[in-house]
């Protein structure tokens, strides 16, 4: 880790295929990040040719339908742990992102991807639909109708697509898409620790319910955050120096 952006990096070649053991650490790994005062932003990274295959295929192949049903409460697990690290969270999709890899994307709250890179959901040509949250998380990124012709054929989308249907946030080149992320998790990382927590919760949790159960989401957390340090640091910069000149401590303690 540095400046504040910690890294989870996928490293199990040649494609990044997440077997059990990899979701398994994933998780733990997103718990450790998530338990972390001086992790302020996190960046999700890949292979350089591959951000992620997916899941093991080898590996589900063998599993029956007992062997499933507890096996899919662990795999969701392990991707719903990266979606709940209450920091900011930036994927750099790396060449190709399928399958169970487009799912982890999806986790992100930001996805900055490569020129070459390719993002889909090819389960249904396995005779199966995707099981990590593709089903659920990309219908609320890229609306109903694109994410069902997705999930549906399986296509894969071109970086090009991916950015303008909304399952992406930056294109870049390939060569800068780790670079790119880490700066933005800097970016992130100076600014107000427990402000942005707090708006990432008001987003993921009002969004999850209807607007008069999201306004109370966000009334809450507004208000909460006058008990801390950033509402005092940010507010008194601006009445001094006017806006954008705050600087803010080691992610926010109470006031």
């Amino acid at each position: 880790m540095a400046d504040g952006v910690g890294r989870i990096l996928l490293d199990r070649p040649p494609v990044n295929a997440l077997d059990r053991d990899a979701q398994a650490d994933l998780e733990r790994v997103a718990a450790q990040a998530a338990a972390r005062r001086d992790v302020r932003a996190v960046v999700l990274i890949g292979g350089r040719r591959m951000f992620s295959a997916g899941g093991d295929i080898k590996e589900m192949a063998a599993m029956s339908y007992p062997d499933m049903i507890h096996h899919s409460a662990r795999l969701q697990a392990a991707f719903t742990a990266v979606a709940d690290i209450p920091q900011p969270v930036v994927a750099a999709v790396t060449g190709s992102a399928l399958g169970g890899g487009c799912e982890l994307a999806l986790t992100a709250d930001i996805r900055i991807c490569g020129e070459s890179s390719l993002l889909g959901l090819p389960e249904i040509k396995l005779g199966v639909i995707p099981g990590a949250g593709g089903t659920q998380r990309l219908p609320r990124l890229v609306g109903l109708g694109r994410a069902k012709e997705m999930i549906l054929s399986g296509r894969a989308v071109d970086s090009a697509e991916a950015l303008r249907i909304g399952l992406v946030d930056r294109v870049v080149p390939d060569d800068r898409v780790v670079d790119e992320a880490m700066a933005t998790a800097r970016a992130f990382a100076v600014g107000p620790g427990f402000a942005l927590r707090a708006a990432k919760s008001a987003v993921d949790r009002g969004t999850r319910t209807d607007l008069t159960a999201g306004l109370e989401i966000e009334r809450a957390l507004f208000a909460g955050l006058f008990a801390t340090s950033d509402r005092t640091t940010g507010m008194r910069a601006f009445v001094e120096r006017g806006p954008g000149r705050a600087e803010f401590d080691d992610g926010g303690t109470a006031a």
